[in-house]
């Protein structure tokens, strides 16, 4: 499975990074940074208008490469000039050919607060989010135990980060709302075989109490796909290769916020 190799890949480069950054230096720097309140952002997300978070891509393991010609800076402003309410970077090395050197300068230049995209499975990365600048991570259900999960909430809320929990099914749902969850995402990408279906977004929906954000995740490749989400109630709506794609890509984002 797919995501059993993101998972081993990423406990072998944390190793490493272990090495070169130990959890105790990193853990006084990200402590030394200022504090936001995580709500403020979750309410953004709650607004009546449809919130888009943008992301910048380099490649998958579903497409392979999907930018040869890969300015995520220049993306990132694209992204920020056209009201994109957050954007995500992926920072996952081995599969989609990401860095966290990409977020750290992308947070120097864009003060649209920033998703790091990642597959979380250690305190560790949140420190280093929290120091590369982003303002929000990735919790995905799959891949965490309860403990983990609550456990991760809580701390990337103490250093003032917002938290995207992730889930496919009912199961999952029930298992971030349980760890209070402010921000669900539903993947409409089976990340066992990768395949692509809006059903899940559509089946999903009411499990999500109103106060939490609902965001729909993957398989979006035109401005009506958006819209067709929108109807569904969704707060927010992440694009990724649709607008690495995209030849305008403050046009897509201007249009699908209509």
């Amino acid at each position: 499975m797919i995501l059993d190799d993101l998972v081993t890949a990423t406990k072998k480069r944390l190793v490493v990074e272990k090495q070169q950054l130990p959890l105790i230096e990193l853990k006084k720097q990200a402590e030394s940074l200022p504090v936001m309140n995580p709500n403020q952002l979750y309410q953004r997300f709650l607004s009546p208008m449809l919130s888009i978070i943008a992301e910048v891509k380099k490649a998958s393991p579903s497409k392979g490469l999907i930018a040869e010609d890969f300015d995520y800076l220049a993306i990132a402003k694209e992204y920020e000039a056209a009201g994109a309410t957050a954007i995500s970077v992926l920072t996952e090395p081995d599969y989609f050919l990401g860095n966290i050197d990409y977020l750290k300068t992308i947070a120097e230049e864009v003060p649209t607060p920033l998703l790091r995209k990642d597959f979380t499975i250690d305190p560790y990365m949140i420190y280093q989010a929290k120091v590369a600048g982003a303002r929000m991570i990735l919790l995905i259900v799959a891949i965490l135990s309860d403990e983990e999960l609550s456990a991760y909430l809580q701390l990337a809320h103490s250093l003032g980060l917002a938290v995207l929990v992730e889930a496919h099914d009912e199961e999952e749902i029930n298992r971030a709302l349980k760890v209070g969850a402010q921000m669900i995402g539903v993947n409409n990408r089976n990340l066992k075989d990768f395949t692509v279906s809006f059903e899940n977004s559509k089946k999903l929906r009411h499990l999500i109490p109103e106060d939490v954000a609902f965001v729909a995740e993957s398989g979006v490749s035109t401005v009506a796909d958006i819209q067709e989400l929108k109807k569904l109630g969704v707060n927010a709506v992440l694009v990724g290769e649709a607008l690495m794609k995209a030849p305008d890509k403050k046009g897509f984002i201007k249009k699908a916020l209509e």
